[in-house]
């Protein structure tokens, strides 16, 4: 069993306000933020529960630089074609598994919730974030962020970021 590391209050709180800010940028629909939560090498992959419980690398999105996010979002507005929807991310506590100097290892579970136009909101996807937090001169920001989702079963495509 893993337990939680020894972490003061500011910057406890700082990693809060990260992951608050971040459910609050990928929620207002302005891509623009999202990469900006991002070290420039970093990764954010959104993986199986499964696959990642088994060391499986298949991931259903694998991003490993702020270059490639930025063209997700190039992606998001100018390529894929979908039916345009909402979503909102409920964010757990942060748990802080790891810290040292100026990194910090956490995990917070969050549900995201779907609003396509003239329908009932639905749960979406399901999971924990597992991240790697670094201290950077613009402040926090994720060096690495695993999305893993429980449920095998996902929609046919996933558009918008974790």
């Amino acid at each position: 069993m893993t337990t939680a590391a020894a972490v003061n209050f500011e910057d406890y709180l700082q990693i809060a306000q990260l992951y608050a800010d971040y459910a609050q940028a990928v929620d207002s629909g302005n891509w623009d933020l999202w990469p900006e939560f991002f070290t420039e090498d970093c990764l954010y992959k959104l993986i199986p529960r499964e696959n990642h419980e088994r060391g499986f690398p298949l991931a259903t999105l694998l991003f490993e630089s702020k270059g490639m996010l930025k063209d997700r979002v190039y992606g998001i507005r100018e390529t894929l074609f979908h039916d345009p929807y909402y979503q909102r991310h409920v964010v757990g506590a942060p748990l802080i598994r790891a810290a040292g100097g100026n990194r910090f290892e956490s995990e917070a579970n969050y549900a995201v919730f779907r609003t396509k136009l003239s329908q009932e909101s639905t749960v979406f996807n399901v999971g924990r974030y597992i991240d790697v937090i670094v201290r950077t001169p613009e402040g926090l920001k994720f060096a690495s962020r695993l999305c893993v989702y429980d449920s095998e079963m996902i929609p046919n495509s996933i558009i918008y970021p974790i």
